[in-house]
């Protein structure tokens, strides 16, 4: 744990993470659609020489149900439009040069080849700064978009998921160093002693392989993980180089930091493994009081039925609109969606004695992650104190509108924190492994050969 530097990710949830951020005069309503936005505000991080960025996705509409059923709602509208991540990142590669580029892909409603084969691909076309988020479907109107009546069972997604992985790295193994040969002396295009097929066999899956694409500058794309459930944890022990959690308390982030890092040694795995960075959403301002401002501010421009509606996907099927606004948050059923969430939002509301209307307005704000409200000196008293004390090895900022919070974290926040000795000046490597200070995957295939030499 020796020299460790802060990592800091730009978690880019267009046109805001606030429900209501993009009604803020200095937002840029377009930035959900405008792959120009997008790459200012990928090039701004890169400027201030973040680890990467990071596109949260669903393959779906959220509340498109209630939708179809002609309930008048505004929730998440704000949300519902966004360019696919995987060919942003395609297009963000041509005009960046060093931040890493991490975008989520479900193993719920995709196939492990056709994801094997696009993250390789965006790794190769950035030179070796792709990662792949792997999470299990939350929102449960993805569903009917693959031929599904209801979404699959929590237990089911994690089950299915542990397997995707399994596919999915063998297939990036698939092509040994020197297995792809293009020797025009000889007419050898491959050494056929260095392509593996796979031929997985599983519950969920059988793949033949091998993929048709050989592996990148840094071996695999990097691979991140954003469940904090039990199967969740689980999940990112066994797989994850990064950890994407929701933190609020740093007694809590210190639990899960130590459970998550602690648990990576039943997987022949180190705890410098593995990254974890909660999400953390900053109000700046000049003054403690400016800050606070412009928080209440925010909050004036969202209206209750807004701030109710983001709690649906913790809800348990729970119609919340039901019960009095003043009233307690009532006991929800079990969630098949976000299990971690709904226990962290029920844990707060309970906690703080919050009303029903407290909690959804203070959820609308942050989506479960710590909201900052301070001045830049503040943040960067905050982030240290969470840096040293190990509960956490780095943040994803996700903020509540863009460019503009976003750019005044970039150079307000992150000069306080190189001032410090705490974060980069510049990046150490060329790709996304070597600046988050991550191993090369060793080829499985290699490997065994070696053992068997020897």
């Amino acid at each position: 744990m020796t020299n460790r530097m802060l990592r800091l990710g730009g978690f880019f949830s267009v046109p805001g993470n606030h429900l209501a951020g993009w009604r803020h005069p200095d937002a840029d309503t377009n930035a959900d659609m405008d792959f120009q936005q997008y790459a200012h505000i990928t090039q701004v991080a890169e400027a201030a020489r973040f680890d990467c960025i990071f596109f949260q996705d669903n393959v779906g509409v959220s509340g498109s149900r209630a939708l179809a059923r002609g309930e008048r709602t505004r929730a998440k509208l704000s949300r519902t439009v966004k360019l696919e991540p995987t060919a942003t990142l395609a297009a963000l590669a041509m005009v960046t040069k060093h931040i890493g580029l991490v975008a989520t892909a479900t193993t719920t409603y995709n196939e492990p080849y056709n994801i094997a084969r696009r993250f390789m691909s965006i790794d190769h076309i950035s030179e070796g700064r792709a990662g792949w988020n792997l999470v299990t479907s939350q929102i449960e109107d993805e569903a009917g978009n693959f031929g599904f009546d209801d979404h699959l069972a929590h237990a089911e997604r994690y089950e299915r998921a542990a397997e995707f992985y399994e596919v999915v790295t063998g297939l990036w193994d698939s092509w040994e160093e020197g297995g792809l040969l293009r020797d025009k002396a000889s007419g050898m295009y491959m050494d056929r002693e260095k392509v593996h097929f796979l031929d997985h066999v599983g519950k969920y899956f059988k793949v033949k392989g091998p993929l048709n694409i050989t592996r990148s500058a840094q071996g695999w794309p990097v691979i991140a993980q954003a469940g904090s459930s039990e199967a969740g944890r689980e999940l990112a022990a066994r797989t994850a180089d990064v950890v994407f959690t929701a933190q609020t308390k740093i007694e809590d982030a210190k639990a899960f930091y130590a459970d998550i890092k602690q648990r990576t040694v039943r997987y022949g795995r180190t705890p410098d493994d593995i990254k974890i960075m909660p999400g953390l959403t900053p109000v700046l301002g000049r003054t403690m009081e400016e800050a606070q401002a412009n928080y209440e501010y925010l909050q004036t421009l969202l209206p209750d039925d807004v701030a109710l509606m983001s709690l649906s996907h913790i809800s348990g099927g729970l119609d919340l609109s039901k019960y009095p606004l003043d009233g307690p948050l009532p006991d929800l059923p079990p969630s098949n969606a976000a299990k971690a969430r709904q226990e962290l939002i029920v844990r707060t509301a309970r906690e703080g004695n919050m009303t029903l209307r407290q909690i959804a307005r203070h959820t609308a704000a942050g989506t479960g992650h710590r909201v900052l409200v301070g001045t830049p000196q503040y943040m960067a008293d905050w982030i240290e104190q969470w840096f040293r004390e190990e509960a956490a090895d780095g943040f994803n900022v996700v903020c509540n509108h863009y460019p503009k919070p976003f750019e005044d974290f970039c150079t307000l926040v992150v000069p306080e924190l190189q001032r410090r000795g705490i974060f980069r000046t510049e990046y150490e490597g060329n790709t996304l492994r070597e600046n988050l200070g991550l191993k090369v995957p060793e080829n499985r295939y290699t490997r065994a050969r070696l053992k068997e030499a020897s």
